[in-house]
């Protein structure tokens, strides 16, 4: 599931007129992107959300084929934020079987990071959600424990976690596999982060784990000046999938 539904509010002007999903980067957009990267580790069946200029996401798609993807869009007609989105989407993964897990990706991130490992790091340790992090600076780190699991979070200098724990800091990437039974374990309803909710399902015990890809290329495409930064690594080579 590629995440998209957002108003792309930080990337403005940009995204006065477009989603920001068709914000392009060195000629190509964030969504085609996205869709390229996905299809390179062997997707095949993706599920878009969207809310902001839908309508021109839809055109998008049907003109360029899906990429060459079996694509589906899911219309918010109110944002529903990342976790609200996903549920929306469940009947989409109905098909699934109950071991075959799938990638959720945010579509204003761009990143280095081993697809494929993680989807097999997530099938050897049997778990609920499995959530790509590294060490760099993050006003919202999420907390993790020696052996990788979700205990908190860190909003500016609160720590939602028991004191006393030994944990680490370690910021989220936009990317995850998630287990089919995620959708059976969510209980939030209406608009909600998916964060919120792994953390109220990691304090139940529930397998919420790291994958570190501390030495993965990634950038937040969020704001028109990482839109320049990013086309700039592309033109250097220093994002290596350019």
């Amino acid at each position: 599931m590629v995440l998209a539904a957002g108003l792309g509010t930080r990337l403005r002007p940009l995204t006065n007129d477009r989603p920001k999903a068709l914000v392009t980067v060195a000629g190509r957009t964030l969504l085609e992107i996205t869709l390229e990267r996905l299809r390179r580790f062997g997707v095949t069946d993706v599920m878009v959300n969207a809310h902001h200029f839908a309508g021109q996401i839809v055109d998008y798609l049907n003109e360029h084929g899906s990429f060459g993807m079996h694509v589906e869009v899911s219309r918010e007609e109110e944002l529903l934020d990342t976790g609200g989105g996903l549920k929306k989407a469940a009947p989409f993964f109905a098909g699934a079987s109950a071991d075959e897990p799938f990638l959720v990706h945010n579509v204003d991130v761009l990143s280095s990071i081993d697809l494929g490992r993680m989807v097999a790091f997530h099938r050897e340790h049997g778990c609920l959600a499995t959530l790509a992090v590294q060490r760099r600076e993050s006003s919202r780190a999420l907390l993790f424990d020696g052996q990788g699991l979700l205990r908190g979070r860190r909003a500016e200098r609160d720590e939602t976690a028991r004191p006393g724990e030994n944990l680490e800091a370690l910021a989220f990437s936009g990317i995850h596999v998630l287990s089919p039974a995620i959708f059976a374990a969510i209980e939030e309803q209406g608009a909600f982060s998916i964060i919120d909710a792994y953390l109220r399902l990691a304090a139940k015990g529930e397998g919420i784990v790291a994958f570190r890809a501390d030495g993965s290329y990634w950038r937040d495409l969020g704001q028109p000046e990482s839109i320049a930064l990013a086309a700039e690594d592309m033109e250097t080579r220093r994002y290596p999938e350019a």
